[in-house]
Formats: C-alpha cells, sequence, structure tokens
C-alpha cells in the first residue's frame, strides 16, 4: 500500500520524546495549553494534547477560559505565563472569539516559549533560515518525508495555500538545506492562475487549502508523492455523527497515481501533536540550558 501511516511514525516521535524526557534529571518538562470558550473542536484538540503530554512525560497546564473574557485579561494571563519559570511552552489554541485579536494574542507571548512556532520572531528565524521552534503541521510534514525515506533534495515541491499556519512556513521549511529541504518551491494560493497544470509539475504536492477533495487526478503526475493536510467536515448520513472527515485531496481518485500519499484521518493530524511534543522538550531543554550558562 502506498498510504503513508502517520499514526506510526507519530508514536515513534512520541516515543523519542519520553526518551529525552525520562533521561534527564529534574522537574520534567511543562506545556500551558490555554483554550478560550466551548468550542467543540478545540476542547477535542487540547485534550488530544493533554494526553499526548501525559504520555510522554510532559506536565501539562489546561486553562480554560470563559469565552466573554476581554482581550486586556486574556493578554495578561499569557504574560504570567511568560514569566512563570515552571512553564516552559505555552499554547493558545485558535480559533479565539471574535472580539480577541488572535495575531496579538500569540505576539504577546515569549518567543522563547511560543512551542506553536506562529510568533512573528520565530516565523522571521525560519524565514531567515535559523528556526528555533516550527510551525508543527508543516514540522510533522517534514518527519513524515524524511521518515519516509522521501529525497526531497532538488525535488519541484508544490503548496497548494498560504496561509501562516500551514502553507507559508511549509514552503519556507521544504527550500531550506538540510533533510526534508533543498526542494524548488512553488507556493500556489487561490488566486494562482492554472493551479492544476502547476500541480501536474510537482514530484511533492502539499494540499493545505482548506477545501474538501480540492485536489482531483488530473492535478497529480504519475509517481508523485502527495501530501493531504486538509480536515474537511462533509456530511454523511450514513455515518454515526451525520458527516465525516476528508481531506483537501480526492484520496480514491489520487491514491492511484501516487508513489506515496497521506490519508485522512490519520496522515498529517497525529504529526501535529507529536511536533508539539518535540518542540515542548526542546524549550526545557534551551531554557535548561540557559539556566545553566546564566548560574554559571
Amino acid at each position: 500500500m502506498n498510504r503513508i501511516d502517520g499514526k506510526a511514525i507519530a508514536a515513534q516521535i512520541r516515543a523519542e520524546v519520553a526518551e529525552r524526557v525520562a533521561r534527564a534529571e529534574g522537574r520534567p518538562p511543562a506545556l500551558a495549553l490555554v483554550r478560550v470558550g466551548e468550542d467543540p473542536a478545540s476542547r477535542v484538540y487540547v485534550g488530544a494534547k493533554a494526553r499526548a503530554c501525559a504520555e510522554c512525560g510532559i506536565t501539562s497546564h489546561t486553562l480554560e477560559l470563559d469565552a466573554s473574557i476581554s482581550e486586556v485579561e486574556l493578554l495578561d494571563t499569557l504574560r504570567r505565563l511568560n514569566e512563570d519559570d515552571a512553564v516552559d511552552g505555552i499554547l493558545l489554541q485558535l480559533p479565539l472569539p471574535d472580539h480577541i485579536d488572535a495575531d496579538r494574542a500569540i505576539g504577546v507571548i515569549a518567543p522563547e516559549k511560543d512551542v506553536d512556532g506562529f510568533h512573528p520572531e520565530n516565523l522571521g528565524r525560519l524565514a531567515a533560515g535559523s528556526p528555533r521552534y516550527v510551525p508543527c503541521t508543516p514540522a510533522g510534514v517534514r518527519e513524515l518525508l524524511v521518515r519516509s525515506g522521501v529525497d526531497t533534495r532538488g525535488a519541484h515541491a508544490v503548496v497548494i495555500g498560504r496561509s501562516v499556519i500551514v502553507g507559508k512556513p511549509m514552503a519556507l521549511l521544504l527550500a531550506l538545506k538540510g533533510p526534508g529541504g533543498d526542494a524548488t518551491v512553488t507556493l500556489c494560493h487561490s488566486r494562482t492562475r492554472d493551479i492544476a497544470a502547476i500541480a501536474r509539475r510537482a514530484d511533492i504536492l502539499v494540499a493545505a487549502i482548506g477545501r474538501p477533495r480540492f485536489v482531483t487526478a488530473d492535478m497529480v503526475r504519475e509517481g508523485a508523492v502527495v501530501i493531504d493536510v486538509g480536515i474537511n467536515r462533509v456530511e454523511d448520513t450514513t455515518a454515526r455523527r451525520g458527516y465525516r472527515l476528508v481531506g483537501d485531496v480526492d484520496f480514491d481518485g489520487v491514491a492511484p497515481r501516487c508513489r506515496l500519499i497521506t490519508p485522512v484521518p490519520g496522515g498529517v493530524g497525529p504529526m501535529t501533536v507529536a511536533m508539539l511534543m518535540a518542540n515542548t522538550v526542546d524549550a526545557w531543554q534551551r531554557r535548561r540550558a540557559n539556566s545553566s550558562a546564566t548560574a554559571s
């Protein structure tokens, strides 16, 4: 079967993270998970991250804030977490209520504790070629490629989608020097002309545009590697919940043409949480190293 098993690779990464934690002395890493409001998906995602923390030996603290919290109060909460020496990483679960500016809130998080990798300083470091924390989903895609034996050097990679969360950092990451990089990258989006023709030239195609089954078989060349980042709910009266999850790729139509492809669910999704665990342990170890250097 030509599908990449994201669940299995994510389990490997979590096991590696747990081993790093177990080898170290002193208190374990600590991650603050901040959720605002009662968005059902956010509740599920934060719960999954807390469970992954427990599996990896990371202490997690979940702050559940009422949706009516003011922006000022949320920013003050984040600043307090910045100053808390018992917290190594901070994750602010998105989306936020409409009255709160997400960019402003992310900008308040200390870059050294921004394990989601969304702070402007961390995105800038990625663009400059000296990343500190890479956004978790693009980092997970890179790990999928590397651990699946995909040689990205000199490959033509096409990324469909230009979000700050996935598309833009994904394009930067694929172009960096080193494993999982050194690719020639084309970044496409909703305004790209003749996107199908560009996609057909890709050795590696990353779909992150947020449209169900947007990538069809006629957009993929034979032997390509296709990474589907999309998670979309589509109505399905035969499903218990009345819907099912599909990606941005028409999996059934595209898979026969691919050398490798990620399914939805079970592909990129588990990798996002695994890379959050890895980033949190990186933050913990950086802070320990800085503390030791300061003490000496």
